[in-house]
């Protein structure tokens, strides 16, 4: 039956069950005046679907000014005369192991992509996959940089990853006219820049950036468990967890652990950091820990 042929009175002699499945469930775009038509049906399964209608509305409605939303930044850089506009994020700073990850994408002007947000916010591994992908297939380009546990050690873990923001910045197939970064400025940078504070939450370029240094980041975790089993790094990803912390007393220190963090160096033996390694950054490891840890917690 084709619903767009039928007036509302029509469509309601139909079954709730099957308006249900129709226009709730398999999302049917709804005819001029049906929702009306349905919190006057006398049905109380009728009301409730309208009532689940109507939340859904309300729902798309915010999403959609929350989208608008996420595009203040790009939108006043576009209207100085920028026009591609890179979004970079990093994932990986409080792990006790593997690389820091970092991401840079440039995104199609006003791009909307339902559920884009910070890659925090988005609890589901499996959604963060989807929207990463489908936003490598939309974006004008995209690039990863990353720095290796050798570097992380050596530079300490601040400065490691703005060299792997740099480097996914250099990695781009299209030079940027300007540069949007979370909560920071990259050294050397190609681009006039900005930092925002909170930017995965307020930015487009910057929210897709984090998902994308996100996954990549998971997926690379994932690989190193297949070559040092036992820690259980696929699953928390290198984070300083319980589970993490017993295979690290148990097991010892892999190739792939950062001897600059503390808790590494008391199974290693070895004695604390200098804190004149740190002198210079405006984030301490601890600092860039705790951030960190309280984001992969809500996750």
């Amino acid at each position: 039956m084709n619903a767009d042929k039928l007036s509302p009175e029509q469509i309601l002699n139909e079954p709730v069950s099957v308006l249900r499945r129709r226009f709730l469930d398999e999302h049917t775009p709804l005819p001029h005046g049906l929702l009306a038509a349905l919190e006057c049906d006398p049905r109380r399964g009728a009301q409730l679907l309208a009532r689940s209608l109507r939340a859904r509305e309300r729902k798309q409605r915010a999403e959609a000014r929350r989208l608008r939303r996420l595009h203040q930044f790009e939108q006043e850089l576009r209207a100085q005369g920028y026009q591609l506009i890179a979004g970079v994020d990093e994932a990986g700073m409080a792990p006790l192991a593997g690389p820091v990850v970092a991401a840079a994408v440039i995104l199609p002007p006003d791009y909307k992509l339902r559920g884009l947000n910070d890659s925090k916010k988005i609890l589901d591994g499996a959604k963060r996959v989807e929207l990463a992908e489908q936003i490598k297939r939309d974006a004008l380009c995209w690039a990863t940089g990353r720095a290796e546990v050798e570097e992380i050690d050596q530079l300490n873990i601040y400065h490691a990853g703005l060299l792997a923001m740099r480097r996914a910045v250099e990695g781009l197939a299209i030079n940027p006219d300007f540069v949007l970064v979370d909560a920071r400025k990259i050294p050397n940078c190609p681009a006039p820049q900005r930092g925002i504070i909170h930017g995965d939450m307020l930015s487009a370029s910057i929210a897709a950036a984090s998902l994308i240094a996100k996954t990549t980041r998971d997926a690379c975790m994932c690989e190193l468990d297949q070559l040092y089993p036992g820690y259980g790094l696929a699953a928390h990803k290198g984070y300083p967890t319980p589970a993490h912390y017993r295979a690290l007393h148990e097991l010892g220190a892999t190739p792939i652990h950062r001897r600059s963090f503390a808790p590494v160096r008391r199974v290693l033996g070895l004695e604390p950091v200098q804190t004149e390694m740190f002198e210079h950054s405006s984030e301490s490891p601890a600092q860039a820990h705790e951030c960190e840890m309280q984001s992969f917690k809500r996750e």
